[in-house]
């Protein structure tokens, strides 16, 4: 029975809309107190405790530093850059400007690791000129949305700093390398329909009117941007720095580009900088802590072994385990953020993994594949929601759009379970 209440009063209050965070920490202090009826006052001390063993964590720290390296880089004029040079390589053409969009988004990805900064950097650049070339709002919004879901797979991640902290022996080295081939191969695959769709639908049509960028000249003013995933991971590679002090030197190395480089940043602009991501970075570090009263909710009430079993015992085998946990994980990540997912799910499906022996790091990398896809699918879309904001589009109009790049990543995704080297072979081939 507290069990039940547990996630009706969960569900009950997200469908009401009370923010996720406050949901989970109400829902869980509730069944705790619950739980422990003769001395709820005492059993509610728990909470506090575990609101900040959420929080205690080292690698946590990473993540509101690399939320700022998103926002400096956006502010600094580092995108702009990255797309000149982009369309100075590929050239113009049907369909060349949705190629860029993706593969600029990709590389931010090596820089903030953060999905809705990258969809608000590459999309206040990118639909503007997709709209100039002629393309549909609602397309250039859902192309954006989707480049942008490969950030949480491209070194560095903020999903795969949560899931090193929920998972013991998933090392944050071995995630980042292990993201790296898929991120890419999910980047290929969205490249795939966005330029099959532009040409079509003959959209971009004034898009091989437009003049291309100088090749040199846009190399020479995009060479500051292209060196910081190198500063940042082949920094972290040589053990010069840890994660977590690769996302401070992130930090000071955007400070540098921006207001010395470039110079399109002054003092002024690190307040507003600062004030972003210090909001965003207190988004994600609340859900991170209140989630911890409720996992510890679900431990204290038993509820893990008995889903386990169910699971296990269901008659599904290995690959329809697999198959089901991927079907709820897709309709989870409809509705909710995945910091979200990862903070419920992770501690009901250590068991299962365990059970059936997944190696820790390819199973982050599947899962977090699959998060990928929900931060574009809609009616919940959080990287659909920053884009179709730009584009001054509503979400209703990117669907026909949109599920082309679902499928595709969806097909990605697929490979990776059938395939687990393309995750492994990296870590592998560096020593992680």
């Amino acid at each position: 029975m507290i069990v039940a209440l547990l996630f009706i009063a969960f569900l009950g209050m997200m469908f009401l809309g009370v923010p996720i965070a406050a949901a989970l920490g109400l829902a869980g202090a509730a069944t705790i107190a619950l739980a422990n009826a003769e001395v709820p006052w005492f059993g509610l001390l728990a909470v506090p405790q575990n609101f900040y063993a959420g929080l205690g964590k080292y690698p946590l720290l990473a993540i509101p530093m690399f939320v700022l390296v998103g926002s400096i880089f956006d502010r600094s004029g580092v995108a702009l850059r990255l797309v000149n040079f982009a369309v100075a390589i590929v050239g113009r053409g049907p369909g060349m400007l949705p190629l860029v969009a993706i593969a600029v988004a990709m590389f931010l990805g090596g820089i903030s690791g953060s999905g809705p900064a990258t969809a608000a950097a590459v999309g206040g650049v990118m639909i503007a000129a997709m709209a100039r070339a002629g393309y549909p709002a609602a397309f250039s919004a859902s192309v954006v949305a989707s480049a942008a879901a490969t950030d949480i797979l491209i070194p560095p991640s903020v999903a795969f700093i949560i899931y090193s902290v929920l998972v013991p022996g998933a090392s944050v080295p071995a995630l980042f390398s292990a993201g790296m081939i898929p991120g890419v191969l999910a980047g290929v695959a969205l490249i795939i329909p966005a330029v099959w769709l532009a040409r079509r639908h003959k959209m971009g049509g004034a898009e091989a009117e437009l003049p291309r960028p100088p090749f040199w000249r846009s190399l020479r003013e995009a060479s500051w941007g292209l060196a910081a995933p190198v500063v940042i991971l082949g920094g972290m590679r040589a053990g010069w720095f840890t994660p977590t002090e690769a996302a401070v030197v992130a930090v000071f190395y955007g400070l540098f580009v921006g207001m010395c480089v470039h110079r399109t940043m002054g003092v002024r602009d690190l307040f507003v900088v600062l004030r972003e991501a210090g909001e965003l970075s207190a988004v994600i570090l609340i859900v991170v802590s209140l989630a911890g009263v409720f996992a510890f909710s679900l431990s204290t009430l038993g509820v893990i072994d008995p889903i386990t079993r169910a699971i296990v015992e269901s008659g599904l085998g290995e690959r329809g385990v697999m198959a089901l946990l991927i079907g709820l994980l897709l309709v989870a990540g409809m509705f909710l953020d995945g910091i979200s997912i990862f903070l419920i799910f992770v501690p009901l499906l250590m068991p299962i993994m365990q059970h059936y022996q997944w190696d820790v790091v390819w199973f982050g990398v599947v899962l977090t594949l699959t998060v990928a896809i929900g931060q574009f699918t809609p009616p919940m879309a959080v990287n659909l929601m920053v884009s179709s904001k730009i584009a001054g589009v509503r979400i209703e109009q990117t669907t026909r759009w949109v599920l082309w790049f679902v499928f595709a990543m969806t097909l990605a995704m697929l490979l990776v379970v059938a395939f687990p080297q393309l995750a492994l072979w990296l870590p592998a081939k560096l020593g992680y």
